[in-house]
């Protein structure tokens, strides 16, 4: 059972694509994805809002959860968030690994 957080950073004038932007050129996100119980983590532009950028964030459990949020990573995720002046939702989901049969006739592989 993994749970998966999706939050979206809105700010303005292209804030939050920079935000990303940062994140992933300094390496903090090549970090995190390497960090113990990290399933994935991943940013993308919204086509409905262009100043939102989705961060699907998935971790094997809430421990690993913990254990991220106590790493010194999280302060340099503040203070871009921060920097950037960006505000946020959070969603957050527990895995359901089965797919019924009538689900999965929708999906193509």
């Amino acid at each position: 059972m993994s749970i998966t957080v999706n939050l979206r950073y809105t700010g303005t004038n292209g804030l939050a694509r920079k935000f990303a932007e940062v994140m992933i050129k300094s390496g903090t996100v090549e970090k995190i994805r390497n960090e113990a119980g990290n399933l994935r983590y991943e940013y993308y532009e919204s086509l409905d809002n262009p100043e939102t950028i989705l961060l699907i964030d998935s971790w094997k459990d809430q421990e690993s959860i913990d254990v991220h949020h106590a790493s010194p990573m999280m302060k340099t995720i503040i203070e871009l968030r921060e920097k950037y002046d960006l505000h946020m939702t959070v969603e957050r989901y527990i895995s359901d690994d089965s797919m019924p049969d009538k689900d999965a006739d929708f999906i193509r592989k």
